[in-house]
């Protein structure tokens, strides 16, 4: 069932877990997750780019999928269909008219009024369709829809006035993780981490999770992370299984038999997050 974000992340900061928000590129990437997800009961964040809504139609098809894939899939656990890093409110806005439950609004490059001030717009007119909303704060370093840039970390009072003034769900600040491939060690800031959950009081979201160490996941979710995303891991994982199955079967042609030989190992990658985040068995 499609739900918003609220009381999933809530339980999580609550009871120390995180939910996994997985993004998705195309039907069998939904297909897979919800699967994975429902066997293991987990409640899950569907999370579509902008670029991805596009690449798959729009934000209305991607609706109609997941919707669709749900009842015919029987998925029972807490489905969350998220926009992932909204560009503007124009973008929030269309993915809320068609159904989307949740929504991340990224205004993070203007300077801290004006990410208000966009941020309170997205709010005010989510909390109309009973949809939740993330925000970032700093800048989240690596590439994403193309935008690259180095790591702005945030600043603890920035988030105190981020949340105060906009009454965001979620907020996900840039405390050291890069979207992409990491190019050397990731270097999270725990200690600013932690005073952030404890003056912000909301759950964290840590954006570039691929790559992390597990012990450094398992560190953030002690320090108020309620949220992880993972694309890059997913795409890896799966692409590198394809591209050998192309090799070692020349002459295959048709479509489902090729993107079906990443399922497994893409699969597997979905479990192992459930299982270090600590959210399969959850419902």
């Amino acid at each position: 069932m499609l739900v918003n974000t609220r009381d999933m992340l809530k339980r999580a900061k609550e009871e120390k877990y995180a939910i996994c928000q997985f993004n998705i590129n195309n039907l069998e990437w939904t297909r897979f997750i919800l699967e994975e997800c429902e066997i293991n009961k987990a409640p899950v964040i569907l999370g579509v780019s902008y670029g991805a809504s596009k690449y798959m139609g729009g934000f209305n098809t991607v609706f109609n999928m997941v919707e669709a894939l749900i009842k015919d899939l029987n998925i029972t656990i807490p489905v969350a269909l998220h926009l992932d890093h909204g560009v503007d409110f124009q973008s929030c806005k269309e993915a809320i008219d068609v159904g989307f439950t949740s929504v991340m609004i990224d205004a993070s490059k203007n300077p801290l009024n004006k990410n208000i001030e966009i941020t309170k717009k997205v709010v005010d007119y989510a909390k109309t369709f009973d949809v939740s909303v993330e925000a970032e704060i700093g800048h989240i370093g690596g590439e994403e829809d193309g935008i690259t840039g180095n790591i702005l970390y945030a600043e603890v009072e920035d988030c105190i006035s981020l949340v105060k003034e906009t009454n965001i769900d979620s907020l996900a600040p840039a405390l050291g993780s890069v979207h992409g491939i990491y190019k050397g060690e990731p270097n999270l800031e725990f200690n600013r981490m932690l005073e952030i959950k404890e003056k912000t009081n909301i759950p964290l979201v840590l954006h570039g999770a691929s790559g992390i160490p597990e012990s450094d996941i398992q560190k953030a979710i002690n320090r108020g992370i309620a949220k992880i995303n993972i694309n890059t891991e997913l795409q890896i994982g799966w692409s590198t299984e394809v591209r050998s199955f192309l090799n070692s079967n020349p002459n295959v042609y048709d479509p489902r038999l090729i993107i079906k030989a990443g399922e497994s190992v893409f699969k597997n990658i979905v479990k192992e997050k459930l299982i270090l985040t600590g959210s399969a068995n959850r419902f």
